[in-house]
């Protein structure tokens, strides 16, 4: 098994309809992608200075199933959330 985790940082003045509609699409994206097993994810709770403001984990059955993942007509439309609304995106795979 493999898991995928992604921090984000957003950028200041990220709008909260487009945080919201980002946040729907992964919701719908657990149970809905081939070889996607589970799908986590939330805002942080810390808080502190070296914090990301949000994370996703993504558990995989196989390292090939994450290229299925990655260009998902599902996962596809969220990135133009997500990337120009982040500071910073930072990810690691690892196996389990």
């Amino acid at each position: 098994m493999i898991r995928h985790t992604v921090l984000f940082k957003f950028k200041p003045g990220f709008p909260p309809a487009d945080r919201q509609a980002w946040i729907d699409g992964l919701d719908r994206m657990d149970g809905n992608i081939p070889g996607l097993l589970k799908l986590t994810h939330g805002p942080d709770v810390v808080n502190q200075q070296r914090s990301f403001d949000y994370a996703i984990v993504a558990d995989f059955d196989r390292l090939e199933d994450i290229a299925v993942y990655n260009t998902h007509p599902l996962h596809e439309p969220l990135k133009q959330y997500s990337f120009p609304n982040s500071e910073q995106i930072l990810s690691v795979d690892f196996e389990l």
